[in-house]
């Protein structure tokens, strides 16, 4: 009984739990918690800008990028262009920029877009900026989600003395729901001249569809799983207030023999919370191996603990009323019965 209420609370609620965290997990990425501002050359935005996120709370990480320029492979003179852009930012490893350059202010890192463009595999070379200048590549970097607008991508870290116009600021909140307080809090530290030269994309909206799906499937599956455990706690109740009267006889020679009507209780109940283990064990296992079979996302191990633990705290509690009627009984009469 036990064995297969887990079973089914695994397979029904097991499984939209499963979805849920797959689908959280993928609107709690990175990308979807981008607060994204851009900036015009008359706004007045530089990279002083990050001294004044790092008083905020709620933010992850947050880069300040210089306008794009042209640069090409210094090997050829007609070599294919790729824009380059300044970085500004106090954790760049985020990124995969090491936090020191061999030289400060002319390194730089590519993608693989980048790098294919500009014809080094190897991701080592040098480039030149068509308004001027030599730059080392150095490496090549991996470009997270919230920075596939800017490709194909090529970095030049400044250091923080260093100051610059910004044209792009990504700023990343910690948490889906703080995108709109975190977005507001940022435009509150800009200090830019003009409000109208900077436009600022969230994805709010994706926060919001992320309490919509956790609300709805949650409520969901809590009011399915009251309802299975409710019913089988009524079912475990029956059936072992059944075992309890075609066993009056052996309860009343223990009651007759001494036995105490604690002991009769805390037997019952260690023998269901020992059988509730059991077939708990065996339900959650069978679950899992139905959800792996059928390729459905598995719950997460705190999930299969819980139903698990509940499932023998159901067990036990509905086998108090038939414990406690079966230490009641009086061995007197119990022994007469033939």
């Amino acid at each position: 009984m036990v064995a297969g209420m887990c079973a089914t609370v695994l397979l029904t609620t097991g499984r939209t739990v499963g979805a849920e965290q797959a689908v959280i997990s993928s609107i709690d990425s990175a990308g979807t918690r981008s607060i994204i501002v851009r900036a015009e050359p008359a706004s007045g935005l530089d990279a002083t800008v990050l001294d004044r996120l790092a008083s905020l709370d709620g933010i992850e990480w947050a880069g300040a990028f210089g306008a794009a320029s042209d640069v090409q492979n210094a090997a050829f003179d007609d070599a294919t262009r790729v824009p380059v852009r300044t970085v500004w930012a106090a954790d760049l490893t985020a990124i995969g920029i090491p936090a020191t350059s061999a030289i400060e202010n002319r390194s730089a890192w590519a993608s693989a877009t980048a790098l294919d463009a500009l014809g080094m595999p190897d991701a080592v070379g040098g480039v030149t900026a068509v308004s001027g200048g030599e730059y080392a590549i150095m490496g090549r970097i991996n470009v997270p989600d919230y920075l596939q607008f800017l490709e194909p991508l090529v970095m030049i870290p400044q250091t923080p003395e260093t100051s610059g116009a910004v044209s792009v600021l990504v700023v990343i909140a910690e948490r889906p729901d703080l995108v709109a307080p975190v977005s507001r809090a940022v435009q509150s530290v800009l200090a830019i001249d003009d409000v109208t030269t900077v436009t600022i994309s969230t994805s709010e909206s994706l926060a919001t569809l992320r309490g919509l799906i956790e609300g709805q499937l949650g409520s969901f599956g809590r009011n399915l799983v009251i309802i299975i455990f409710a019913l089988t706690a009524v079912l475990v109740a029956a059936i072992l207030y059944g075992l309890v009267m075609l066993r009056r006889k052996d309860f009343g020679r223990r009651r007759a023999l001494g036995a105490s009507q604690g002991l009769i209780v805390g037997l019952l109940l260690t023998q269901v919370a020992v059988l509730s283990a059991i077939g708990a064990i065996i339900g959650c296992a069978a679950a899992a191996i139905g959800l792996a079979a059928t390729g459905d996302p598995l719950p997460g191990l705190d999930f299969f603990a819980a139903v698990a633990l509940l499932a023998v705290a159901v067990g036990a509690i509905a086998a108090v009323i038939p414990a406690l009627a079966a230490a009641r009984r009086d061995p007197l009469a119990e022994l007469r019965v033939p």
